[in-house]
């Protein structure tokens, strides 16, 4: 707690002030944390136009805070990145450009970009609060996704991608920590932080890959020049994971992941559970191709081969799956709209 006489900071079990030995009152609920000494800083830097309630976690390139915004009361997002990589031109220009890339993506599968500023070593971005967590969430809780939901996500996810891969959008990092949903289930695509776009410079020459490697594409692996098939292939990586609770491949580094994924086959998920249903596993393995030629070319074509291997009699028994399903075919039917 703050000393109301002096103003320094001491522990919420302190009963006078370390600095001023004043008597420092009774608190009914204890804070468990000591102040985010960056909160401050934040709210100076996007000029207190949203109240920075609290971190919600970090992750490789920012941190994130949960805020609200200050005139219209509605709860944001806003994601800081590391100080230390703000000092990095070619990082900072990697954050602007994930605002830069989902600002021309206007698609209710796409996470908005609300806004972007930066004041000395502080980068921001602002986006709208997702209550229903992220996918990555639900795997480290459920281990698995009964196989209708994860088709239903799945084709979701895949209009979504459709959609910027139309607009000339690569995301790159397709993987479940960048895959959230909003109250009502629905998914969202987040994290363009590495996109290539047509309308940006590239900051990397070929043969460097980024990206998170149980995820890669084998061209990506290779640092080829990568298209939308890539982002298939990602995507067919998270659904192997939904069905059976671990990615094709894995291995002691990152090269060692990335070999598996150039010269590798995967298992069919069939042999860890023989009940997954044949049609969804098919659609699975052709995105698992090596050759971008033999996956599902474009994102509406594999959210089309996903919804038409649901089985909607038996989905039909779980009406949130069914409804789920049903939306998704909402979304690529308004994402095959030029």
């Amino acid at each position: 707690m703050f000393c109301p006489d002096c103003g320094s900071w001491n522990r919420a079990a302190a009963l006078r002030c370390a600095r001023c030995d004043a008597d420092l009152p009774e608190l009914a609920v204890l804070p468990s944390d000591r102040p985010d000494e960056d909160i401050g800083e934040l709210r100076r830097a996007t000029g207190n136009r949203y109240r920075v309630v609290r971190k919600l976690g970090s992750g490789g390139m920012a941190h994130v805070y949960y805020a609200m915004h200050d005139r219209l009361d509605s709860p944001l997002v806003i994601k800081v990145l590391h100080r230390q990589l703000a000092g990095e031109p070619e990082m900072r220009e990697r954050f602007r450009r994930e605002a830069e890339a989902a600002a021309h993506l206007n698609h209710p599968g796409i996470c908005s970009i609300l806004d972007y500023g930066e004041a000395g070593d502080t980068v921001f971005l602002v986006m709208p609060y997702l209550s229903g967590g992220s996918l990555a969430d639900r795997l480290a809780r459920d281990r698995t996704v009964a196989p209708v939901a994860a088709a239903a996500i799945g084709a979701q996810v895949a209009a979504a991608l459709d959609f910027a891969h139309r607009r000339g959008v690569v995301h790159r990092d397709v993987k479940p920590d960048n895959i959230l949903f909003d109250e009502d289930g629905h998914a969202v695509v987040t994290d363009f932080g590495i996109a290539t776009a047509r309308f940006h410079a590239r900051l990397t020459g070929t043969g460097r890959a980024m990206g998170t490697p149980h995820y890669m594409s084998p061209e990506q692996a290779m640092g080829k020049v990568v298209d939308g098939r890539s982002d298939i292939y990602g995507l067919g990586v998270m659904l192997y994971e939904m069905l059976i609770g671990v990615p094709p491949f894995d291995g002691d580094d990152a090269y060692g992941v990335g070999y598996k994924q150039v010269h590798e086959m995967p298992l069919s998920p069939l042999v860890a559970d023989p009940t997954l249903p044949r049609d969804i596993v098919a659609v699975v393995m052709r995105c698992l191709s090596k050759s971008a030629d033999e996956r599902p070319q474009r994102g509406f074509e594999l959210a089309d081969a996903l919804l038409a291997s649901i089985p909607f009699d038996v989905a039909a028994a779980d009406h949130g799956q069914a409804r789920s399903a049903r939306l998704a075919r909402v979304n690529q039917a308004a994402a095959a709209v030029p």
